[in-house]
């Protein structure tokens, strides 16, 4: 049996500046943006070489869901380096390069306070 995860909802307050912002600043690539009826709205956003997405939009969540800050996502890359100059050179506000004994990480958060992490893996010893 395979499990692959593959789509992550993510609660925004304003879905043309998520868009933006995550198609503009960071890169993703927009895979849908769906209306489907006048409260219906679906828009899903991948990031380039990513087997899982995320999306948001209008009519998607429940009451009591409020746009962010969701903590904990996380892209891997292969060049830490790279990420962090493509991702100023757009104006995103993104944090120094953190070496960490398990990685260099990037950290920015989206207009709504999502909060994201960058990782470039380090080889680990024995590994």
């Amino acid at each position: 049996m395979n499990l692959e995860l593959q789509l992550i909802m993510i609660p925004v307050s304003d879905v043309d500046r998520a868009k933006d912002f995550y198609t503009e600043r960071v890169g993703f690539v927009c895979d849908h943006d769906q209306r489907v009826h006048e409260t219906l709205r679906f828009v899903q956003l991948t990031p380039p070489g990513s087997a899982c997405s995320i999306a948001f939009g209008e009519g998607l969540f429940g009451a009591g869901d409020e746009p962010g800050p969701y903590q904990g996502l996380q892209l891997v890359a292969d060049d830490i380096e790279e990420v962090h100059a493509a991702l100023a050179g757009r104006g995103l506000d993104v944090s120094d390069v953190d070496d960490q004994a398990w990685g260099r990480f990037v950290y920015f958060q989206d207009p709504d306070g999502n909060a994201w992490n960058v990782q470039q893996l380090v080889p680990m010893p024995g590994g």
